[in-house]
């Protein structure tokens, strides 16, 4: 019985305890902002609805994940616990 105020408490302060997932669309739209950092006003916009219009970019298989996160850890020369942190948040972006 405890649990429900608490349940009430933690969604009223926003809470990250509890999160919930970007569906793909969120995701979509943060991987075209990403890609047109930089842009501002009409090139922006242009920019983003060519994005957002075409066709979705092909989910990268685990294995292609993992190379190029490799990559980058190497390119950065990252080793022992930064390397593993690095790796852990690469693989969860991609």
């Amino acid at each position: 019985m405890k649990t429900l105020p608490l349940l009430a408490c933690l969604l009223l302060l926003g809470s990250p305890v509890i999160a919930t997932a970007a569906t793909p669309q969120q995701q979509r739209m943060a991987d075209c902002s990403a890609k047109n950092k930089g842009k501002t006003g009409e090139d922006y916009k242009t920019a983003q609805k060519a994005c957002l219009s075409g066709p979705a970019a092909p989910a990268a298989t685990p294995q292609e994940r993992m190379k190029t996160c490799n990559a980058d850890a190497a390119a950065k020369k990252l080793a022992g616990d930064a390397r593993k942190t690095f790796m852990s948040s690469c693989l969860k972006a991609h």
